[in-house]
């Protein structure tokens, strides 16, 4: 059970989108269950008015408007990982834990499926969820001492190049470690090894591990190993010089910087978390394997009584 408060007026944030037809009838669904319930369905203004068509959009509230963030209980996401990093980026500095019912393709982040969405309500509204902290990462970019852009990332920060290779220096903790040309560097948390960490040939850190990664991408260099380090540390990219063009920088794929030549990216922990809500006790290993298909039996076959496979 969770520490959720226990007022009289419950409010639930809504987080949702209208592309797919899927994710409006299960917002439907939930609102109404809600409804039901004697709870308050709070939208931010961009989702209320995209779903004034849908909803009677008077039975909800807004949030920042009506409702303030701390007064929210719980947020239920209907999407995919995008859509919880929109609902993460909403409640950037609140305590409200989020559940995820995936409606996209891998759904890393999320808790539950879409076929689970009138249990998943079911149990939120009794409160039997335990929560999950997630460790997030301040970001921040600076050019000949001038700070262009001061945020944040739950998965990552990415260095990459808009058209040419990048030359850069990558750094730990104010002391360069290696510098080569490569279409770009991810700065990634256990969360978000999962994510373009992955792809980029990162490895899979379980999500209670205090660390972060550095990973290169299509590095042209003899050492282009990813790095793990401590939370304690502070993780460099800088864009030399010398590079021919600008780089960009992007934050869990939402938020966009533009880098100069010369630009410093700098990332440490930060002292906010992500709280996800889990309804399942399972562990880490299981979901990797249901999220990635992983072949867990070997492509050889069994192994044969008493003998040896061919």
């Amino acid at each position: 059970m969770t520490t959720a408060q226990i007022g009289d007026a419950r409010r639930f944030l809504i987080v949702s989108h209208t592309h797919r037809d899927e994710a409006v009838a299960a917002t439907v669904e939930a609102m109404a269950a809600l409804h039901a319930a004697g709870v308050t369905p709070v939208l931010d203004a961009q989702d209320r008015e995209e779903f004034a068509p849908h909803i009677e959009i008077e039975q909800t509230a807004q949030l920042g408007r009506d409702v303030a963030i701390g007064e929210l209980e719980v947020a239920i996401v209907l999407g995919g990982d995008g859509t919880i990093l929109r609902a993460a980026e909403l409640l950037r500095g609140s305590e409200c834990p989020i559940v995820g019912v995936n409606l996209g393709h891998v759904g890393f982040l999320a808790e539950m499926e879409s076929y689970d969405l009138a249990s998943t309500i079911d149990r939120v509204l009794r409160r039997d969820y335990t929560v999950e902290e997630r460790l997030t990462l301040d970001v921040r970019a600076t050019c000949d001492g001038e700070v262009i852009a001061d945020t944040w990332a739950l998965n990552e920060a990415s260095v990459e190049k808009r058209r040419r290779m990048l030359e850069v220096e990558i750094g730990v903790d104010g002391l360069p470690v290696s510098s080569f040309a490569c279409d770009g560097v991810v700065l990634a948390t256990p969360t978000g090894s999962t994510a373009y960490a992955f792809s980029a040939g990162g490895p899979v850190v379980w999500p209670g591990v205090q660390a972060m990664l550095v990973v290169p991408i299509a590095a042209h260099a003899l050492f282009d190993r990813p790095l793990v380090t401590g939370t304690d540390s502070v993780l460099s990219v800088r864009i030399l010089p010398e590079n021919i063009g600008p780089g960009v920088m992007w934050c869990d794929g939402r938020r966009r910087t533009e880098l100069p030549a010369g630009s410093i990216v700098q990332v440490c922990r930060s002292e906010y978390s992500v709280r996800l809500a889990r309804l399942n006790e399972g562990v880490f290993s299981d979901r990797l394997v249901r999220k990635f298909h992983l072949p867990v039996s070997g492509w050889r076959g069994p192994r044969r009584e008493g003998g040896a496979t061919a």
